[in-house]
């Protein structure tokens, strides 16, 4: 039995009203306490090797079973997600993030606080996968780019407010530190928002729900007759066949095995030239005799460029081929990480760190709008978990690699390596990354109406 599907459509010629407002605030939320929480070892790993006795290699060690905790987070997540919704997957990783950090304030040992943050980082990544798919499906395509950016810029003020708070608290005395656990912990009062926000209504019609697919479109437009006046007419419906399950067998398919190969190369040079740079910065400068209250002030200062990189990416997003921003972010990310890495000079640390972060966290708020692009309704959630997924396992290998080099051939190798990273993610984008901007482009043309959004329907079906 087919079906005619059109939540995509209805969504994209809706202009930004309270329901989007109100969708942003919760997410953004969420967003802040997992951008907290994702550094908070990194960010005690000083304190901890010296009061646990703990090497470099320990930290590695540490360090690397997070990411496999965030690869099983990711993959369980994309099944959840088209399982169980959008909604409430996003629910219960966000809870399952803050309890489990919370459990790491009472580590006892290496052992323990391993268990912990594979725990934790599990969530993390779980609830990082399911609200990029969400914000995909409930904002319209014109501009999701955009709003997914202004997202991630509020809720990354979680990394500088986390690493500021540290610089204060970590001090204090020979406990303290377990209150950046604490504070990563708050996450859970995302609960606050649920009753808010609303199922994914295109989830609900790839399930088959159109009555509540339906329900959940005319609340939307709703809001947004009542203070922006009349809609303009969705275009014409989708014909489908059934709704069907996605998974695994779905990699048979080039659709959509294609851009899940070309995404796991970009969030593995990502998530290894990123985290090998903010997880070891702290480590590696208090390592080559900087204090460990300068090491975290230092690295404090340079993530207040992260919040400027999501904005920067908002106002480039939409108006440029993503793939090619992503590109010159990544060329620029791999210079100013080199140029770090290359001076002990304190001011030059924070200006090149700042600019690492700058453009770093640009990079992941264009990577987070355009992966699910490439995807239809059925393969988002899956294709998204998978390639993010693969990216967090390979810094599994990551911080071990790292260690190696620091401990062979010295301080400024890393930096040699993590800049490579980037390059090799630039230039295999560049040469193998679809373009998306002509269907937007497209969207915007064929809509009367003075919104933010258009009814194109693009090459994925969406």
């Amino acid at each position: 039995m087919h079906t005619r599907t059109n939540a995509a459509n209805r969504i994209d010629r809706l202009p930004i009203s309270r329901f989007h407002k109100t969708t942003m605030a919760a997410l953004a939320f969420t967003y802040f306490f997992e951008f907290a929480d994702i550094n908070t070892f990194a960010i005690t790993a000083p304190v901890i090797r010296e009061q646990w006795g703990a090497t470099v290699n320990h930290v590695a060690y540490v360090t690397s079973l997070s990411f496999v905790g965030m690869f099983i987070g990711s993959i369980v997540a994309g099944g959840l997600a088209d399982r169980l919704g959008r909604k409430r997957t996003l629910v219960a990783t966000t809870v399952w993030f803050s309890v489990w950090s919370f459990a790491t304030i009472f580590a006892w040992d290496l052992f323990s606080m391993g268990l912990f943050r594979v725990m934790t980082s599990a969530g993390l990544s779980a609830m990082t996968v399911v609200a990029v798919v969400y914000i995909n499906e409930l904002f319209p395509k014109a501009v999701r780019g955009k709003y997914q950016a202004y997202v991630i810029m509020i809720g990354i003020c979680g990394t500088p407010a986390t690493n500021l708070i540290a610089s204060f608290v970590v001090p204090i005395n020979d406990w303290s530190w377990r209150l950046v656990y604490l504070w990563g912990s708050l996450g859970v009062l995302f609960l606050f928002f649920v009753r808010k926000l609303a199922e994914s209504p295109q989830w609900l019609e790839s399930r088959g729900r159109h009555e509540e697919a339906d329900a959940v479109l005319r609340d939307m437009e709703a809001q947004a007759i009542a203070q922006h006046g009349a809609l303009p007419d969705a275009a014409v419906p989708v014909e489908t066949g059934p709704a069907t399950r996605a998974g695994l067998a779905m990699l048979k398919d080039k659709r959509f095995l294609y851009p899940t190969l070309l995404l796991s190369v970009l969030w593995i040079t990502q998530t290894i030239g990123f985290f090998g740079f903010s997880s070891w910065a702290p480590t590696l400068l208090a390592a080559e005799g900087i204090s460990v209250e300068d090491s975290i002030f230092f690295v404090a200062l340079t993530t207040v460029g992260a919040p400027l990189g999501s904005f920067l990416a908002a106002q480039v997003t939409d108006r440029f081929e993503r793939k090619w921003c992503l590109v010159v972010f990544g060329v620029i990310i791999a210079a100013s990480g080199l140029m770090y890495g290359l001076t002990f000079t304190p001011v030059l640390i924070v200006v090149f760190g700042f600019l690492v972060n700058l453009f770093e966290r640009g990079y992941t708020a264009l990577a987070y709008a355009y992966s699910p692009e490439l995807y239809d309704t059925k393969g988002r959630s899956l294709g998204t978990s998978i390639s993010y997924g693969l990216g967090r396992l390979s810094n599994a290998v990551g911080p071990l690699i790292i260690a190696g080099l620091y401990s062979g051939h010295g301080y400024q190798t890393v930096f040699y390596f993590i800049a490579g990273t980037w390059v090799v993610g630039a230039v295999v984008l560049a040469i193998f990354g679809p373009a998306t901007r002509r269907a937007r482009l497209a969207a915007a043309s064929t809509t009367a109406a003075p919104v933010d959004a258009a009814p194109e329907v693009d090459a994925a079906g969406r």
